[in-house]
């Protein structure tokens, strides 16, 4: 099942460059890939601080 997500969801960056109107559209194709790894290095931190705070009550 993973696979077949995985499969879907794949993207061929350089050929939407390539295909692409003007030179904005490659700066958002960047930002845009690295937005899903900054989102989960922020919900790691929020837990990481967040169990932080919980082991110094005890």
């Amino acid at each position: 099942m993973m696979a077949l997500i995985s499969f879907l969801q794949e993207v061929n960056i350089e050929e939407k460059v390539k295909n692409a109107p003007n030179n904005e559209y490659g700066i958002g194709i960047f930002i845009g890939s690295f937005v899903p790894f900054l989102v989960l290095v922020i919900i790691a931190y929020v837990i990481y601080r967040y169990n932080k705070n919980n082991s110094n009550i005890e």
